[in-house]
């Protein structure tokens, strides 16, 4: 299918590893679905699965529950 492009699911942890780019809604953002981008430095839900995504710690320290992933490493589109 061209032009379609399919996007990860954030609520399968097995979608994201560490050096992942992901946006996340953060916990202050949580009422206005914000998205923050970032990379993956921990995953922090132990689950397979989550309905609202899966919670990890970006490189800056941040910590939100995944939306969306925008790339498989640094770089490189999904």
């Amino acid at each position: 299918m061209e032009g379609f492009t399919m996007k990860a699911d954030g609520r399968v942890r097995g979608n994201i590893a560490r050096g992942v780019e992901v946006l996340v809604v953060l916990k202050r953002d949580q009422r206005t679905g914000k998205l923050t981008r970032g990379v993956v430095k921990a995953i922090l839900t132990r689950s397979r699965k989550h309905p609202r995504g899966i919670k990890v710690r970006l490189e800056d320290g941040r910590i939100g529950r995944v939306q969306e992933i925008v790339a498989l490493k640094k770089g490189e589109n999904l």
